[in-house]
């Protein structure tokens, strides 16, 4: 596989140090790059997903990928992209997040059949031993203030306020570089559009920390493009906030209707960045957008290998039935599980396991104004009990309407639903 081929036909590439130097060595070498994650939660978000996947890419290509959590710049804080400076977390906090991500990267850049190793390392590992001394004496010699000054992520900041802090934070990236192309021969560091200045001050600690020990010193850095939408609204971000990767936090159908929603516009752009699909693939997809664009099939496509890639089959297989459940209106084949995936945002009411009138129901629990409210929209039929229409105004609501003994769901009119608990 060409690998740099593919990446340009993909969008996938912002800026390259030397490309045409990038390509002989990719050609010439297994060669073993990485790209560091900085732990600011207990979770990456979609936005981590371009990098992540870049490595995957690499790493099918028969490349070395490491991923590098930034167990010591986490305690930092990275200016790059920001116009205010991160509060600072205790150790504790930034090794839990630490650790929870390890697990996350790792679920992801698993190791299948002939693909080359992956290892995912802590930057505290080097960065925690280091005195302030050492840090001015082996890295900061090495850089000017006019070098450091000069770079887009120091000077967008100069006007709003930049900490000493965050200002050193560039050398402490650059060591990474450092150390890991001594301690595991790394030669290509990867990330976004907005790593340009960090990674090209890496490449620069190496030549200078280095130039009297390596007769030939060719490191390397690439960049991808910053996400953008077609609506101008910011990629991986919903109402209900950011699209984690952990289900805990997103569920898998939440993660599901994400992909799910994409835009026309930006469907196919998205597959490019996000799938390992081939360009035969794609271009089936980008004729089903242009000619039956009501069908999303490009969506559906999108939304099934993204759920696969980040949670599992099996989660993707309940996310589409929660999906087809939801569409056809037959709730009743829900597990409680679905249920609480599905349904975790709507108005929920909780009660005991007890019978209780529909009427009362609809009132107590908020979703009709007064009894004479419910009694009309019963007779109306705008309500349904777990997706089957109810106009018997004496209704009683009975364990036959628990799902599990757990949840039943009312619907008021076509779309309003709200969940009733039992405990």
């Amino acid at each position: 596989m060409d690998i740099i081929k593919d990446l340009e036909k993909r969008g996938l590439i912002q800026q390259t140090t030397d490309q045409e130097g990038l390509i002989k060595h990719l050609e010439t070498n297994q060669v073993s790059l990485y790209c560091g994650f900085d732990p600011t939660a207990d979770s990456l978000h979609i936005g981590h997903l371009v990098p992540l996947i870049m490595l995957k890419r690499f790493q099918l290509a028969g490349h070395n990928p490491i991923a590098l959590v930034g167990g010591g710049t986490g305690m930092i804080g990275d200016p790059s992209g920001r116009s205010t400076e991160r509060s600072l977390n205790t150790p504790e906090t930034v090794q839990h997040y630490a650790d929870s991500l390890k697990k996350q990267i790792n679920k992801i850049l698993k190791v299948e059949n002939n693909e080359s190793s992956v290892k995912v390392r802590n930057n505290h590992d080097w960065l925690g031993k280091l005195t302030f001394i050492d840090v001015l004496r082996d890295v900061g010699k090495h850089f000017s203030i006019n070098y450091m000054l000069a770079k887009e992520s120091v000077s967008t900041r100069i006007e709003h306020g930049l900490s000493f802090t965050e200002f050193s934070y560039m050398l402490l990236q650059s060591l990474d570089y450092m150390k890991l192309y001594e301690e595991e021969n790394v030669t290509l560091q990867i990330g976004g559009s907005d790593q340009w200045g960090n990674i090209t001050a890496g490449m620069e600690l190496i030549r200078r920390a280095r130039e009297n020990q390596d007769d030939e010193i060719k490191v390397y850095g690439l960049t991808v493009p910053l996400i953008t939408k077609a609506d101008g609204t910011k990629f991986g971000k919903t109402a209900g906030g950011a699209i984690w990767l952990d289900p805990e936090k997103t569920t898998p159908y939440e993660f599901y209707q994400f992909w799910i929603n994409t835009d026309d516009r930006d469907v196919i752009k998205f597959i490019k960045y996000f799938t390992f699909l081939n360009e035969e693939e794609i271009s089936q997809l980008e004729s089903e957008v242009a000619n039956h664009p009501e069908n999303r099939v490009a969506q559906r496509r999108l939304a099934e290998e993204m759920t696969k890639l980040v949670h599992s089959e099996e989660a993707l297989t309940q996310a589409q039935k929660i999906t087809e459940a939801l569409f056809s209106g037959e709730l009743k084949q829900l597990s409680a599980n679905d249920i609480e995936q599905g349904f975790k945002d709507v108005p929920t009411f909780e009660m005991a396991k007890e019978d209780i009138g529909l009427v009362d129901l609809l009132v107590n629990a908020k979703i009709s104004s007064s009894k004479r409210q419910a009694r009309e929209d019963i007779s109306n039929g705008a309500v349904s009990i777990n997706g089957e229409r109810q106009q018997d105004i004496q209704y009683t609501v009975t364990a036959e309407d628990r799902i599990e003994e757990k949840f039943t769901i009312i619907r008021r009119g076509k779309k309003k639903y709200f969940l009733i608990s039992f405990n």
